[in-house]
């Protein structure tokens, strides 16, 4: 688990895992290390203050969880930070727009990003991406990435923060990554979130849903 260096205020933690050496890769390699800094950078400055706060104003009583309110924050962070988001893999027409396009999340540099809190069902093809983007293709590239990073929430953050118990977790992702290994060719790093330290989301049953309350501990 790595360390906060930020300020209090900034306490958002997370764990990370490497694959085909990618956090060595990402935290020592001159040319990685200023574009691995922007990711933990982008994480560390949503604190758990801008969570509640977003999702008090945009979700609490009509959500189930901090899902979309993390995406959005993420997303205004990275973009704030250069990071070119929704980015295609491709450049063809046919794989670069409508129903059939292969998009990245975010891209910079040598880096592509995945944000997945979305179903398990969708965590291999969340794996494959960075290595689509990373890899050479008969099909002409739109980017040429060189390592992947899949930012995604633990098991611990799943439960307090009001997540579906089906979406696919840090430790789902890792447990993926040796039956897919012969596919998955480009160094990864799997980016675990971890539960706040000041609130958790509690769940209201209203008629057939599940609705998020923040709970502060």
């Amino acid at each position: 688990m790595l360390e906060m260096s930020f300020w209090d205020t900034f306490i958002m933690d997370f764990r990370v895992h490497g694959f085909r050496h990618g956090d060595y890769l990402a935290m020592n390699v001159e040319e990685y290390r200023p574009y691995w800094a922007e990711v933990t950078r982008a994480i560390w400055s949503v604190s758990e203050d801008d969570l509640t706060s977003h999702f008090a104003a945009n979700g609490e009583g009509r959500k189930k969880s901090i899902s979309d309110s993390l995406n959005k924050l993420l997303k205004e962070e990275f973009e704030s930070l250069g990071w070119a988001s929704e980015s295609p893999i491709f450049a063809e027409e046919e794989y670069s727009s409508g129903a059939g396009v292969f998009r990245l999340d975010f891209a910079r540099g040598p880096f592509s990003v995945e944000v997945a809190f979305n179903h398990a069902n969708d965590a291999p093809w969340n794996l494959l991406k960075p290595t689509l983007a990373s890899e050479l293709n008969h099909v002409e590239k739109a980017l040429q990435t060189e390592i992947g990073v899949i930012i995604t929430a633990t098991e611990d953050m799943r439960s307090s923060g009001g997540f579906d118990n089906a979406i696919g977790t840090y430790e789902k992702y890792i447990r993926l990554l040796r039956p897919m290994g012969m596919l998955l060719t480009a160094p990864l790093v799997i980016v675990g979130l971890e539960a706040p330290e000041t609130f958790r989301v509690e769940h209201e049953r209203v008629g057939r849903r599940n609705l998020g309350h923040i709970v502060r501990i």
